[in-house]
């Protein structure tokens, strides 16, 4: 299909703003933008500014418009189902209304950093009223940075960025070109961000050998892309659009970095719903990566709340999610709990999963309850283990092992 027949498709399910009036700012009779009629009929018009001009589309989607697994006003009950939980979490937006998450993602010319790399499309979202209001900003030449920041700077309003890999790449990019033309445009105002690079890592690194955005769109969110021109490509598409002025190329990357954007809304509800036992459809391995990021983050309630549903079983999953209980127990010096809990594991012999259950058995039946021929029994079971496995890689060396060992021997003989 493509990419003209694509956007006529999808004309019935959105409506698209003529920002003919809304977006040239100051019209300049001196200045020609080629093929102008052009972009117009895709909805792109010029915004002047100091003697120069960028492009801007913008489309209006209704909340009602689903976008893979969710329709848009599903992101509003994602905001709801923060603000009324107690979870504090990173991806938290407690004390946020919808409108104030700001989804943004950048086009440019190169992967690497520095004054080296140009952004030539900056593009957007957020919700205002009933619809989502998707605007991008194009760089119609290099020289025309001072109206692009402008346009851009002049209009967002927002508490958080909602990024993917943006803490890394689109912004400290932004904050580069903008030292350029500081002297000339708004400040970049303060805000949080919230990137769903880490997020979805987190979460589905175990299933996924590439965690590009538009792979999770597919594995994950149920978003097929169609007829879409490659990221690599963009800087080449770019570059011949600065020569030939010619709008076809840049149409195809416009659409390219809508969906980005779209489906940063739809992850984000995706992840709320995971994040907050919300998704019905939820695997046991998720469950067990999102408990596991609460424990690291010392969320300890969540975390066990998590992990003693999981416990609940006897799969692989199972016996992770005990483990992780038992850690969480000896922090909080519930010995008993917790050697009952390591014993088990130890006891399934899976590998590098009883390794570290053994060991830990052995420490507290050592130290805590002076029981030092069961200790012994652990310790010999963990080197059993590591001889059986392979396993080179382990909390503790097989010599820290041999170590133990002989200190238990001692021990015992002391005691005698």
């Amino acid at each position: 299909m493509s990419l003209k027949n694509k956007l006529s498709r999808l004309k019935p399910h959105l409506s698209i703003e003529n920002g003919k009036h809304n977006i040239v700012k100051e019209e300049s009779k001196t200045i020609d933008v080629p093929f102008r009629e052009q972009w117009e009929k895709e909805n792109v018009y010029p915004y002047f500014f100091d003697q120069d001009y960028c492009l801007i589309r913008e489309v209006s989607y209704p909340l009602s418009f689903q976008h893979g697994h969710y329709r848009f006003k599903d992101f509003l009950e994602a905001i709801n189902i923060w603000n009324k939980s107690n979870i504090n979490h990173p991806l938290s937006a407690a004390g946020f209304k919808p409108e104030e998450l700001f989804f943004f993602d950048t086009e440019t010319t190169g992967l690497g950093g520095g004054v080296g790399n140009t952004i030539f499309l900056l593009g957007y979202a957020s919700v205002r009223g009933e619809n989502l209001i998707l605007r991008q900003h194009i760089l119609p030449n290099p020289g025309a940075e001072v109206p692009l920041y402008q346009s851009f700077l002049e209009k967002i309003n927002y508490r958080t960025l909602v990024t993917y890999n943006g803490k890394s790449f689109d912004w400290p990019q932004v904050k580069t070109r903008h030292t350029l033309v500081r002297d000339h445009v708004p400040q970049l105002p303060a805000f949080g961000h919230f990137d769903l690079y880490h997020a979805s890592r987190r979460l589905w690194k175990h299933k996924l050998e590439r965690l590009k955005l538009a792979v999770v769109e597919k594995e994950i969110l149920g978003i097929e892309r169609v007829d879409d021109i490659p990221g690599f490509l963009a800087p080449m598409i770019y570059f011949d659009f600065i020569e030939s002025k010619q709008p076809d190329g840049m149409l195809g990357i416009l659409k390219h970095n809508e969906v980005d954007i779209l489906s940063l809304i739809t992850l984000y509800t995706h992840l709320t719903l995971q994040l907050c036992g919300k998704d019905q459809l939820q695997t046991r391995v998720e469950s067990y990566e999102v408990g596991r990021w609460y424990a690291s983050l010392g969320e300890q309630s969540e975390a066990k709340k998590v992990m003693k549903t999981l416990a609940e079983g006897s799969d692989l999953t199972s016996f992770q999610a005990k483990l992780a209980l038992a850690y969480q127990l000896k922090k909080t010096q519930v010995w008993e709990r917790a050697l009952h809990l390591f014993i088990e594991v130890a006891d399934i012999g899976i590998g590098e999963l009883s390794i570290e259950a053994s060991i830990e058995a052995a420490k507290i039946l050592e130290h805590k309850q002076k029981n030092y021929k069961l200790a012994i029994q652990y310790c010999l079971k963990a080197m059993v283990y590591v001889k059986k496995s392979n396993i080179i890689k382990v909390n503790l060396s097989l010599q820290d092992m041999e170590k133990r060992l002989r200190r238990l021997e001692q021990k015992i003989e002391k005691s005698q």
